[in-house]
């Protein structure tokens, strides 16, 4: 089988396993945040941080859907972002909710989890409809506002309940706090930025090291000291 058919073949798979959800009456509903190519281009993530993001999302959700199979009326939606893992949706107890937190924290790669999932019934397609809206304002929001690096900046919206995730100076994520807050229906904005230094911005990347045939590679690592580190703050 070729990789093109290949490839069509999963595409097709996970549309259907989406309208299978979507078509449920009392489902568990286990999502992520969907790529786009555009991101790529322009997030302040490397392009393999993004794609141990998404995998640590697909990661998180097969771990939900694995222990809570046959569990009705739960909700999750894992939002990942350089390591963060954001959870919003519902769950049926406090049991269920500190469990699959440590779901989501056992996962390779994940390096925090903000647990926001909500104790009680399934929230109404007409609120969630009404959040993907608000998402969708916050962003035009944001790419309106002057000095926001909107594009790295991921929205998610829970109950009128704006979450911000992404790589922004101090003085970029509080523009992005306040932009968002102005938006109407928004009740609360909570910043989960990854706080980065100016400096940091400016500097070109690092060439990968070049080894010499039959040269040993060096077994030495150094790390590089965190800049700041996720705030999570309501914008009142």
């Amino acid at each position: 089988m070729s990789a093109k058919i290949s490839s069509r073949l999963i595409f097709a798979t996970m549309s259907l396993a989406a309208l299978t959800a979507l078509s449920a009456c009392a489902p568990l509903i286990v999502g992520g945040t969907a790529a786009t190519t555009a991101l790529v281009a322009t997030d302040r993530r490397t392009t393999g941080e993004q794609v141990e993001d998404k995998a640590i999302e697909m990661k998180v959700g097969a771990e939900v859907r694995r222990e809570y199979a046959e569990q009705q009326n739960i909700r999750v939606n894992a939002h990942a972002y350089a390591g963060q893992v954001l959870l919003t949706g519902d769950v049926p107890s406090e049991q269920v909710k500190q469990r699959i937190g440590e779901l989501a924290a056992a996962v390779e790669k994940v390096q925090r989890v903000v647990n926001e999932l909500r104790v009680g019934d399934i929230t109404p397609v007409s609120v969630r409809t009404n959040d993907t809206w608000l998402s969708s304002k916050v962003r035009t929001a944001l790419i309106n506002t002057k000095e926001v690096p909107s594009l790295t900046i991921n929205v998610t919206t829970e109950r009128g309940i704006v979450y911000l995730q992404g790589k922004v100076t101090e003085e970029e994520g509080q523009r992005a706090a306040i932009a968002a807050s102005g938006v109407s229906g928004v009740n609360k904005v909570v910043k989960l930025f990854d706080i980065v230094s100016p400096e940091s911005l400016s500097q070109p990347a690092s060439p990968a090291p070049i080894q010499e045939s039959g040269t040993p590679a060096s077994s030495n690592t150094s790390t590089v000291p965190e800049t700041g580190g996720a705030q999570a703050m309501p914008v009142q």
